[in-house]
């Protein structure tokens, strides 16, 4: 699928560079032509006033050449067409009424045979047109009418501007070839940059499915265990079945936590679960989860102590930060280790609100703490299923922690335990505001 989208990005990024390399060789094509025909017909009009100039003009270069010099009216003075007409072939023809050549003058880079000034003559005449080109012999002309009766027809050689729209032609093609070969590889490079994090995604939905799966199968799977136990034997009572009845229980709620989880992250991950921000105490939330975690802590053998600042505020969803307290929480007691503590912490700094709960018990490998907030990830044995785990909690905290703002850590050492660390913004300055919710009574 990654190599089919890289694939389809480069592919359209080439179309929209072709397309514009296109308008703007037509644009400039057309934009050259039109400059080459007006040189053309400035040097027809210059043409049909020989008769009362000096002809053929020259132009004269001199070093440097004097002022008033002709060279420097040909050059930008007073008369800038002279240039047009020593450089463009240039002739004219004076035609009577009856359509008979009187008499021709040719400008000094040009010579035309006989048989071909007849026929550009008759070509003229027989379109009635005073401006014009003619195919053949490929010539430009512009026609003008005298006050004894006759034509005055000037002619323009089109073969330098053809020429000039050739070499145009070939200069751009291989110049846009360049250009489409230089931009096919920035494409392959910015293609294998732009897609890197949808590859990375993409992977990571794989192996969330994968795992996802692994970890409903197992449930699943004792679930219809105990079931056909259960079924084996009909004419037992519910009372006698209750052992392998309680298992499937078990195993269901098991399962409905792990579903509910995954829903989580799926809303999350679509945006369909914005949290709903309203002003709220964070240090009466984190003393709630405290009180709840008490007994839980006292049945694990595990010491629980606290440090909690009164009246520290935020702006933030209390469902979901009740909940992110009560995963470091209970990821805490379940790897203090026997006899072990855990330590909670809920203190002010500056504008940010810093969260910190550390347990006792094995460290925690360097090479898995980059890992730990990856869905379904487990750093070693001890985070099995015997201690009601699926490696999503720290996952879902961290999802809750990055819409508030704030940033999730951790740290890890034989000396100072597992310590994770939240910082949460007091205030909220981007996003809606809710009304509090009225608290239950």
């Amino acid at each position: 699928m990654i190599r089919k989208l890289r694939r389809k990005f480069v592919l359209i990024n080439m179309l929209l560079v072709s397309a514009v390399l296109l308008a703007v060789f037509v644009f400039l094509l057309a934009f050259t032509y039109r400059g080459l025909r007006e040189q053309s017909v400035s040097a027809l009009r210059l043409a049909l006033r020989w008769e009362d100039e000096e002809f053929p003009f020259r132009i004269e270069i001199d070093l440097p050449p004097p002022e008033g010099h002709p060279a420097d009216e040909a050059a930008g003075g007073g008369r800038p067409d002279n240039r047009h007409v020593a450089m463009i072939p240039v002739f004219t023809v004076v035609v009577d009424g009856d359509g008979s050549i009187l008499s021709s003058t040719m400008g000094g880079n040009v010579t035309i045979s006989d048989s071909a000034l007849e026929e550009a003559v008759s070509q003229v005449l027989a379109s009635g047109a005073r401006e014009g080109t003619i195919s053949s012999p490929r010539l430009r002309f512009l026609a003008q009418e005298e006050g004894d009766g006759s034509l005055v027809i000037a002619f323009a050689d089109r073969g330098w501007e053809l020429e000039s729209l050739v070499s145009l032609v070939g200069t751009a093609l291989l110049v846009g070839a360049g250009a489409l070969l230089c931009f096919f590889l920035v494409s392959l490079v910015l293609s294998g940059i732009a897609l890197r994090p949808a590859e990375r995604a993409w992977e990571q939905q794989r192996q969330f499915v994968a795992d996802a799966s692994h970890e409903l199968k197992t449930p699943i799977t004792v679930i219809l265990a105990n079931a056909g136990i259960v079924l084996a034997h009909p004419e037992q009572t519910v009372a006698q079945e209750s052992k392998w009845i309680g298992f499937i229980q078990e195993e269901a709620v098991r399962m409905r936590s792990l579903v509910e989880d995954m829903l989580f992250l799926a809303k999350n991950d679509a945006a369909r679960q914005p949290p709903q921000f309203v002003s709220l105490s964070m240090s009466e939330v984190t003393t709630g989860c405290l009180l709840l975690f008490e007994p839980v802590a006292f049945e694990a053998g595990v010491s629980l102590d606290s440090r909690i600042d009164p009246d520290i505020t935020l702006q933030g969803d209390e469902e979901q930060l009740r909940r992110l307290v009560m995963i470091l929480l209970d990821n805490a007691v379940k790897y203090a280790g026997e006899k072990g503590s855990v330590y909670l912490t809920l203190t002010r700094s500056a504008e940010r609100a810093r969260l910190s709960v550390t347990n006792s018990g094995d460290p925690i490998p360097p090479e898995h703490l980059p890992h730990l907030f990856e869905r379904f990830y487990r750093s070693d044995s001890a985070r099995s299923r015997d201690r009601g785990g699926y490696g999503l909690g720290l996952a879902i905290a961290q999802t809750i922690v990055q819409p508030h703002g704030g940033r999730l850590s951790v740290t890890s050492s034989a000396q100072h335990g597992t310590c994770f660390t939240a910082l949460l913004p007091v205030t909220r300055r981007r996003g809606r505001l809710a009304l509090p919710r009225p608290r239950a009574k």
